[in-house]
């Protein structure tokens, strides 16, 4: 094989007349009486190449290629004749007249060809993975995922950033999401764990002294993959010490602006809007409020309470709220789609959702009109409705009204059309609570991690009124969707322990999941925060995806399968006793007994 001199997307018109070397795939093939015409690719982009009969033996060698043979093609640049430009291809002023044609590996014929994979289904194209990466559009997203990864690792490098590796073997500590588990050969009966994250690891960094630290890491958590979510995912993770809040959303900031404006030259604000936590649930039900669109949630208690509808009564009789959205152009739909969001609502908690239509500034019609008629001129003001408009209404305690509202005004935007492509809005949530009760567990959990400190006018109420307590933790959301969040740490060794105390940890068990943290807080520990952003994350809404699996080379299917490998798979029974493991299958689902068969009769 002749040493390429171009790449195939590389050639234009101020190439006309060189002699060039090239190699790639043969994306097309065609045979116009004679003249041979293939459609040469490689990841930079197409060329066509040209095969005339009087270069006997590089004519006779192309009549044998077929699509994705891989091949090495020497010639000359021509200008494309008057008429015959292709204005869809950057290269289409211009071809390659063959002299010389190298078959380097002749293909099979694939299962499908690339640009015909948005038309086969996802599993086959997860199982010839090779086959649907070699498309333009998934050479793209991982050419931006390269790119995103080298801007990070530039930026933060010049702002004092060091990247140090974190290990992979770690120990179990199930206090968040389930972890994956690898048995440990050398100590029999014991495990390590796949890390959720670096998180212990880089606090013990600020405490060895390094003051900024940075990793493009992978993370493992053995959860039910979702379009936004696999169980193995790649983040960017930085830690800084003696800092504050707003020294770690400055550093993002900057990143962010970079990223979106060399990647796709879109100015991020400066500064990028905050919004409490307690402020983004009460306006958009959600801690991660898409802020492209309207349909505000609006409190509308105080008006529906003075009507006799029972429902909405009743609720607030019992210390709950009513809340409603106003879908905007919402009375053309039909009442066969209205009727259906009250089961719709019920998947989220609600016991229903009651609608109604805006027909004048005054006047209600369907649904609850008849109970609302009384208060219809004040309803519809507060909600800022008009004529044409759907109101809808939730009635329950405010964790329900707020799930089945957020998600409502979602669901709206997206069936409704009201999202604009390019539209970007950005927002930090701030001040999210510290603790909740769990109910179940009969004890206090913490809402991002135990590691998180509480803001210092809070330190007093751990012991009496945990659920006051704001965090200083803080997330990144873009479009509705979180990028990343973090928190400042507890850097002091007793604040620590009073967290563990509050979270049902005796001292014993403080100690034997966190004992090395504990220790090395002891010994000097500085003021210390950080944040993670999701990659995979960062780089779906860059190449406008909202399926996680097409930003991943190699990603796992919505159970957990690699397709292309056929993993997870059974082993060797030797591994297993090296392992000092035995495999204990469920049973199985008893069988319904069959029908004996009728006798056959005799001949």
């Amino acid at each position: 094989m002749q040493a390429r001199t171009h790449s195939c997307g590389a050639l234009r018109i101020e190439h006309v007349g060189q002699s060039v070397s090239l190699a790639g795939w043969v994306n097309r093939y065609r045979d116009h009486g004679g003249v041979i015409f293939i459609d040469l690719r490689d990841r930079e982009g197409i060329i066509q190449i040209v095969f005339h009969p009087e270069n006997k033996e590089a004519h006779d060698l192309a009549n044998k290629l077929r699509d994705e043979d891989v091949v090495s093609i020497q010639g000359n640049c021509v200008k494309r004749e008057e008429g015959m430009s292709n204005a869809k291809l950057p290269t289409g002023q211009v071809e390659v007249h063959a002299q010389r044609l190298e078959i380097l590996n002749k293909s099979v014929t694939p299962p499908f060809r690339p640009d015909e994979a948005d038309d086969v289904a996802e599993e086959r194209r997860l199982q010839f993975r090779y086959i649907d990466l070699r498309r333009p559009r998934m050479q793209h997203i991982i050419k931006t995922r390269y790119q995103v990864s080298k801007i990070m690792r530039e930026h933060l490098g010049s702002n004092g950033f060091y990247e140090i590796e974190t290990p992979f073997l770690y120990k179990s500590t199930p206090e968040g999401a389930r972890e994956f588990l690898v048995p440990s050969r050398l100590n029999p009966g014991e495990f390590y764990a796949l890390p959720q994250s670096p998180q212990l690891f880089k606090q013990i960094l600020m405490m060895s002294g390094f003051e900024r630290y940075m990793q493009i890491v992978r993370c493992f958590r053995d959860e039910d993959p979702r379009a936004d979510r696999q169980a193995e995912f790649t983040q960017l993770d930085l830690e800084m010490s003696f800092v504050d809040r707003d020294d770690v959303l400055n550093i993002i900031e900057g990143l962010v602006r970079r990223i979106w404006k060399e990647v796709l030259n879109v100015d991020v604000p400066n500064p990028i809007q905050r919004m409490g936590y307690a402020e983004a649930m009460d306006r958009f039900g959600s801690d991660r409020p898409d802020m492209r669109y309207g349909m505000e949630l609006v409190n509308v208690g105080d008006i529906v309470g003075k009507t006799d509808f029972g429902v909405f009564k009743g609720t607030l009789a019992a210390g709950g709220l009513v809340k409603g959205i106003c879908v905007p152009g919402g009375g053309d739909m039909p009442r066969s789609e209205t009727d259906a969001l009250a089961p719709w609502a019920k998947g989220f908690g609600a016991k229903g959702l009651a609608v109604t239509k805006v027909v004048a500034p005054d006047k209600l019609d369907t649904g609850i009109a008849k109970f609302m008629q009384p208060v219809a001129a004040e309803l519809i003001a507060r909600m800022g409705a008009k004529p044409g408009d759907l109101l809808c209404f939730a009635a329950d305690n405010s964790k329900v009204v707020h799930k089945v509202l957020g998600e409502l005004r979602q669901k709206m935007a997206r069936d409704r059309g009201f999202i604009k492509e390019g539209d970007w809005k950005w927002l930090w949530v701030i001040d999210f609570p510290g603790y909740e009760f769990d109910a179940e567990e009969k004890r206090w959990v913490s809402l991002h991690h135990p590691f998180t400190s509480p803001r210092d006018q809070d330190f007093d109420k751990l012991e009496t009124d945990p659920g006051a307590i704001i965090a200083k933790a803080y997330d990144l959301v873009l479009n509705g969707s979180e990028l990343g969040g973090g928190s400042i740490r507890i850097h002091r060794p007793e604040m620590q322990a009073r967290v563990f105390k509050l979270l049902g940890l005796s001292e014993e068990q403080a100690h034997a999941k966190f004992g090395f943290l504990l220790d090395a807080l002891k010994h000097g520990a500085p003021p210390h925060g950080g944040i993670a952003l999701g990659i995979d994350r960062v780089i779906m809404h860059l190449c406008n995806t909202t399926n996680i699996r097409d930003v991943i080379a190699f990603p796992k299917t919505q159970n957990g399968a690699d397709m292309m490998t056929h993993a997870p798979s059974s082993v060797e029974e030797k591994q297993l006793r090296e392992l000092h493991l035995r495999v204990v299958l469920p049973p199985k689902a008893p069988t319904e007994p069959k029908a004996p068969e009728a006798p056959k009769p005799k001949a």
